[in-house]
């Protein structure tokens, strides 16, 4: 079953109700369209699959579904499968008896049976190994399971939200996840988007985020200025909204209530793990060396457009030499433009006379430093590298500062 299409207008009251209590905060298309489909599902039994990256929220979301949903008076047990060893996750969801095994000193409910009557939360279900799939999906189709070491079933009625964030269709081809249980627990899914997929989303969680966290903790925060926004929108969040949130939280303590700009902002942003035209696909390479090969990038492109712009100008400013009678090639003649004299060196075409790389970091640190007034902290932050690369570079170049 396909997520529904999205209705005009918001919800209705009660799921609006329930979105601020629970934290699902937003206001972008895709928020209230995972809104409208919780309503629809939250009064019935049915499976449902939660598909999203880490730190997106699938917790909540599963929340809100027992919440609206008719078993809301009774237990909801959330368990992460891929936290728990292959050897005992068993024991832990279906229980054991007495004697099953070494240690098992007395009989022990799972999971399954603490849930009875209300709803499972089975998070990273992609983790779970086939043969504990077979025995979760002979549970869902005849509600009913037996203990480790016992030998007589026991029933037990339980409604079963999952999450992954893997591709369970692509785990199913490989044959690392049994087909018919990815059936059975897709009868519904929901697709939580990650936070660069709605990044109109960004203030208002930083928002709850400040406003609860300082009610909490009782501290005072002037707040974030606008252009401290504009970059948090534009951050990739790759743990997406559990990131955010400990970095808002984090950042408060840190700063002690006062307001962020954008370059106190820079200086705690984490580094090294943004998508940019300019690097290569990521890969296990340290902080300080993907923001080296980010700035040797970078004046690279300079220097080619400085290039670029000087062909440019002689092409314009000097016409080009004709042949003479005599075979011998006409000296290039310099136009005038205005009162001004377009001059160039004869070595224009010489790559060789074009400043290098290295003497072009040199500069560029050099400007930003002297722009500062010396400040390190602030020159690292014009120049978009840590202060520990900062201090590295001018003592590489023996720069006086």
């Amino acid at each position: 079953m396909t997520t529904p299409l999205l209705k005009s207008g918001p919800p209705g009251r009660d799921i609006n109700t329930l979105r601020q209590e629970i934290g699902l905060v937003g206001e972008s298309p895709a928020i209230w369209q995972i809104l409208e489909t919780i309503e629809q599902v939250a009064p019935t039994d049915i499976s449902v699959l939660i598909i999203g990256e880490s730190g997106t929220g699938k917790e909540l979301i599963a929340q809100a579904i027992h919440q609206l949903g008719l078993r809301r008076d009774k237990p909801f047990v959330v368990v992460n499968a891929g936290a728990i060893p292959e050897g005992i996750i068993e024991s832990e969801l279906f229980g054991h008896e007495k004697g099953a095994f070494t240690g098992a000193v007395g009989s022990r409910k799972g999971y399954f049976e603490q849930a009875d009557t209300g709803t499972i939360f089975l998070d990273e279900i992609g983790e779970m190994p086939l043969n504990t799939q077979v025995k979760l999906l002979r549970l869902l189709e005849g509600k009913e399971f037996i203990r480790v070491g016992g030998s007589s079933p026991k029933q037990v009625d339980v409604r079963v939200i999952a999450a992954t964030n893997r591709d369970l269709e692509s785990a199913v081809r490989k044959g690392e996840f049994r087909p018919d249980l990815f059936y059975r627990l897709n009868a519904v899914n929901i697709r939580v988007p990650s936070l660069r997929e709605r990044r109109e989303d960004i203030p208002l969680l930083v928002k709850k985020f400040v406003t609860d966290f300082c009610s909490q903790n009782n501290i005072a925060f002037e707040g974030f200025t606008d252009g401290a926004l504009r970059l948090l929108r534009e951050h990739s969040w790759p743990g997406n909204i559990r990131e955010l949130k400990n970095f808002v939280e984090s950042l408060i303590v840190i700063e002690r209530g006062r307001r962020i700009d954008d370059m106190i902002l820079q200086r705690h942003l984490p580094r090294g793990v943004e998508m940019d035209h300019r690097l290569p696909v990521p890969v296990n390479r340290t902080t300080e060396e993907v923001e080296r090969e980010f700035i040797y990038r970078a004046l690279i492109d300079l220097k080619n457009e400085i290039a670029q712009l000087r062909e440019l100008l002689v092409g314009r400013y000097i016409a080009p030499p004709r042949r003479l009678k005599s075979g011998l090639m006409e000296a290039p003649v310099i136009q005038e433009v205005g009162n001004e004299v377009a001059e160039f060196d004869d070595d224009h075409q010489n790559p060789a006379a074009f400043e290098s790389i290295e003497d072009m970091e040199k500069r560029l640190i050099t400007e930003a430093l002297a722009r500062t007034q010396g400040n390190k902290r602030k020159a690292a932050g014009l120049l978009k590298i840590s202060e520990r690369t900062l201090y590295r570079k001018i003592k590489e170049y023996n720069l006086p500062f």
